[in-house]
């Protein structure tokens, strides 16, 4: 994977990007000013990163995979030690289907009914391959979903989730809260 330099990703235009942050040069960066990016990140090909007025921010120790895509107005959040496997969506914002209003962005604002609403996904969520996430939810500490999970309302912390819409299957382990204590043990050591 061919990755920006350093000097790159200062020179496009980020809110803020920490250390070892390596983003594809085949990843799609729209409305970069409104990014902050943690230390520690992997953005892989072909994902898409268009933020709108509410913006992105990512935490550190955090991977987004190949063809995954955060988009919307809304305010997108993802938290520390998060992982979004591939071909997952989270949208931010989402056009009104009931077929009172016109859709899609080529249309003028006062003919639609767009929803503008923050996604946040909190500390070590990890979210399985093809989920969608949608405007207005929160991911407490701890979810994490299996693949082709559809959210739609916000999920308590610390359990395991399937299915469309979501539905809670079992407790997740804490378990990886001593790990994270170790890492960051070992990793700040070797700074």
């Amino acid at each position: 994977m061919a990755i920006y330099t350093k000097q790159q990703l200062k020179n496009l235009g980020f809110l803020s990007v920490g250390e070892n942050v390596r983003i594809s040069t085949k990843a799609s960066l729209y409305g970069v000013s409104s990014i902050s990016i943690g230390d520690n990140v992997r953005i892989d090909d072909f994902c898409v990163l268009s933020a709108g007025e509410g913006g992105i921010t990512i935490g550190s120790h955090v991977h987004i995979a190949v063809f995954s895509s955060l988009i919307g107005a809304g305010e997108i959040t993802i938290g520390d030690f998060c992982n979004v496997s591939s071909r997952v969506a989270i949208y931010s914002s989402s056009d009104d289907y009931s077929g009172g209003y016109l859709t899609n962005p080529t249309i003028n604002n006062e003919f639609t009914n767009v929803e503008h609403a923050p996604v946040t996904l909190c500390k070590h969520v990890i979210l399985g391959a093809g989920c969608v996430i949608l405007p207005n939810v929160t991911l407490a500490d701890g979810v994490a979903l299996g693949a082709l999970t559809l959210v739609n309302s916000s999920l308590q912390g610390w359990g395991i989730y399937a299915g469309q819409p979501a539905k809670y299957i079992k407790p997740r382990s804490k378990d990886l809260l001593n790990l994270e204590s170790a890492f960051l043990a070992h990793y700040n050591s070797e700074q």
